[in-house]
């Protein structure tokens, strides 16, 4: 708990005050990655390597943009930095000990931009939702990586449209997945895609007791690639259950 404290503070500090209420669900994600890091090894070694075979036939490598960045787990992020002349971390909160460790390792190439990808603000206003759109500002602009952040956008948007009682979360949901699908499409540069898809949570025995589609009914593209991420192995939700998304990369 002291550490956790510490790790809010610090972070607080160097966060843009509209951002600061994501930063104990940060503190969330971080906390469980520590847990799970055998559980976990697969799935973040599958996305590094994915994403270097994206990178492998590229003749240019200027600037690389990560969004939904987060405890650079599942990105290889010093790989990355050699092999690009300047890195982009997007997220809602870059966690002071991501900073930290950004800097001892002296990723001297590194720029980090708070920002909500979500894109919700803009479908509430009844406009259409670009939340992609700062990208065409990004000069030389050479590989997008969208890193496991499209379900996190649908789940976190679906709690803040329950709390606030709108009447149909899943069509703002579905609008936002499609805008950032559609966002990273329209790219004139290369991009790598990797999201959970689908959840299923099970018992020790196997049996289903709850299942749900992450991507709220919008197509999930063409997979490249798949497999399964135990992100709450046994004990983590409950002694006797565990939770298992199916992941695929584009």
């Amino acid at each position: 708990m002291i550490l956790e404290a510490i790790q809010y503070a610090a972070t607080a500090l160097v966060t843009p005050r509209e951002f600061r209420p994501f930063i104990r669900s940060s503190l969330g994600l971080w906390g469980r990655a520590g847990r799970c890091t055998k559980d976990w090894a697969e799935h973040e070694n599958n996305c590094h390597a994915f994403i270097r075979g994206t990178i492998a036939p590229m003749r240019e490598r200027r600037t690389a943009v990560v969004l939904g960045s987060g405890l650079l787990r599942d990105v290889p992020i010093v790989e990355l930095c050699k092999t690009f002349d300047t890195v982009v971390l997007v997220d809602l909160v870059h966690l002071a000990s991501v900073r930290t460790w950004i800097t001892a390792k002296r990723l001297n190439n590194v720029r980090l931009i708070s920002r909500d990808l979500s894109g919700l603000q803009d479908a509430l206003a009844g406009t259409s939702p670009e939340p992609l759109a700062f990208l065409r500002q990004v000069p030389y602009l050479d590989l997008v990586v969208s890193a496991n952040i499209v379900s996190q956008i649908g789940v976190g948007c679906r709690r803040v449209l329950e709390q606030s009682g709108h009447a149909e979360p899943d069509a703002i949901i579905s609008q936002l997945i499609r805008a950032h699908l559609d966002g990273l499409a329209a790219l004139p540069c290369k991009t790598a895609l990797m999201t959970d898809i689908s959840y299923e949570v099970t018992d020790r025995q196997g049996k289903v007791i709850e299942a749900d589609d992450l991507f709220c009914g919008v197509p999930a593209p063409r997979a490249k690639q798949s497999w399964d991420w135990p992100v709450a192995p046994l004990g983590e939700i409950g002694r006797d259950r565990q939770a298992v998304h199916r992941v695929i990369a584009v």
